[in-house]
């Protein structure tokens, strides 16, 4: 049985989401993702319990805007 590791690296964490290491990074260095730089090269990590936080307020936030917008289907001839 393996258990989720502490810290992620950028590419773990793309994976998790579905997307780019770029992008992961892009969200690293706005401040969006809290992260940790270590060893000599700089290497990221995110710690999966940040990331967890992360995923919850993107879901607070597409909530908001789905609530603020609501979706009007368009009428058909």
């Amino acid at each position: 049985m393996s258990a989720t590791p502490r810290f992620l690296t950028l590419a773990d964490v793309a994976e998790v989401l579905n997307t780019s290491s770029a992008q992961v990074y892009a969200l690293v260095r706005r401040g969006e993702l809290p992260a940790i730089k270590i060893g000599g090269r700089g290497q990221w990590r995110v710690e999966a319990a940040r990331l967890e936080e992360f995923i919850e307020q993107m879901y607070a936030q597409t909530k908001t805007f789905v609530d603020e917008h609501p979706y009007e289907e368009a009428e058909r001839e």
